[in-house]
């Protein structure tokens, strides 16, 4: 996993693992990798991928059981989408919009 310098690493990894759920790599219902696995397959302390499990287990997309370890949430799929396009509408679609409006491109446009 190659990081962005320019944003925490612990949402970083929240974001991926979102991804996974999404793209279907981690599926409803099934275990995602313990804390210490995930930290070691990227490189990763351990304390910064519990800490981005910590977010995903507050925002319900994934549960733990325990002895077992950390598996994801039968509803994390809608839940995910929810958050993205909440995120998407409030932060990325006017970002987008208002650089298409300095350069003059008309939504037209990019709908070809």
């Amino acid at each position: 996993m190659e990081f962005d310098s320019n944003r925490p690493i612990w949402l970083q990894i929240y974001d991926s693992i979102c991804e996974k759920i999404l793209s279907g790599e981690f599926m409803p219902e099934g275990r995602i990798p313990s804390v210490r696995e995930f930290g070691a397959d990227i490189g990763v302390n351990p304390n910064t991928v519990a800490r981005s499990y910590e977010k995903l287990t507050d925002a319900g997309i994934i549960y733990t059981k325990r002895g077992l370890g950390y598996f994801v949430s039968a509803d994390a799929v809608e839940t995910v989408k929810a958050e993205e396009r909440k995120n998407f509408m409030e932060e990325e679609l006017p970002r987008l919009l208002k650089r298409m409006y300095l350069l003059g491109i008309d939504p037209k446009e990019v709908l070809k």
